[in-house]
């Protein structure tokens, strides 16, 4: 995860090259960059990391780079005024450093600031972007598409956990969008058909929920637990692991942030490893429309 934002930061500076190269000649221009994100106090390590590819680029906040954080807390609702206002400070660029809904509400604010997402969840069936290769537009970043992912994640489960029977499959309506969603379910379904598992679809809507979901998997009898993608699973990613340790159930989850807390192993979305971009586009002289800026997507991995 923390290199995935330097590599967004390489995205956002080259995004950044054209208009710094027309002044090269005049005083150096200080860099405006807004970073769209949630619940940054609970994760300072990612805004470091954003922070220290920039330093890699020998941009330095305070000195040739200024950021405008905000934090939308939580709150969705929140989202377009936050990006509204990153759009009056006029920005040279807006980093959704979350979800598709935090990017979406920036392309919503602007047509014409440069947008780069961070591991955005299927940004075309989003809307975020025209295609992969040719994003189109004001936005481009980096693609986490998942929803193949889950049988794999069942098919580990089931190696890991000899015998069981019966899945939990907890869940967020509305994390990732409804075709996204629609499809990891059924992903789900398919792989549990074929390795001869039941799966419990538990739903939650917030973390109040988690106590009941957890009580809900026991009387049903899981024996193992998947956790689907959500920001904010990963928020709460202790606490979950946490639970499932609680009611006896392993569990594979997303993202390594869980195995480092505790749980029992992940398998997702390598973000470290996302495509880098190529090296001319750190040169000022030939940095790339987001139009033409290819979305990167990263390749899977396992802890």
């Amino acid at each position: 995860m923390l290199r995935g934002v330097a590599v967004i930061a390489v995205l956002a500076l080259s995004l950044l090259a054209a208009p710094l190269a027309a002044e090269a000649q005049q005083a150096a221009k200080v860099a405006r960059i807004g970073y769209l994100s949630t619940n940054l106090a609970a994760n300072p390590h990612m805004q470091e990391a954003f922070r220290q590819g920039l330093r890699d680029l020998g941009y330095v906040e305070g000195r040739n780079v200024v950021i405008e954080y905000r934090d939308s807390e939580g709150k969705l609702e929140r989202l377009p005024a936050l990006a509204a206002e990153l759009v009056a400070l006029k920005v040279d660029v807006i980093v959704a450093a979350a979800s598709n809904h935090f990017a979406l509400a920036a392309k919503q604010a602007t047509r014409t600031i440069p947008i780069v997402f961070a591991a955005a969840s299927d940004p075309v069936a989003s809307g975020l972007v025209t295609s992969l290769a040719r994003p189109g537009g004001n936005v481009t970043g980096a693609a986490v598409i998942t929803s193949e992912l889950v049988g794999k994640r069942l098919e580990l489960l089931t190696q890991a956990v000899p015998g069981v029977s019966r899945v939990a499959v907890l869940w967020l309506p509305g994390a990732l969008g409804e075709r996204t969603e629609k499809e990891m379910l059924k992903d789900a379904d398919v792989a549990a058909r074929a390795l001869g598992v039941r799966l419990q679809f538990v739903e939650v809507r917030g973390p109040a929920d988690f106590d009941l979901a957890f009580s809900d998997m026991t009387r049903a009898r899981a024996g193992a637990l998947t956790v689907l993608p959500s920001n904010m699973f990963l928020r709460e990613h202790s606490r979950l692991v946490d639970l499932a340790a609680k009611h006896r159930l392993p569990a594979v989850y997303t993202v390594k942030e869980y195995v480092d807390a505790g749980g029992l192993m992940s398998y997702g979305p390598n973000v470290a490893d996302l495509g880098a971009p190529p090296p001319t586009w750190t040169g000022f002289s030939k940095a790339p429309s987001p139009a033409t800026c290819r979305s990167s997507s990263p390749r899977s991995s396992s802890w």
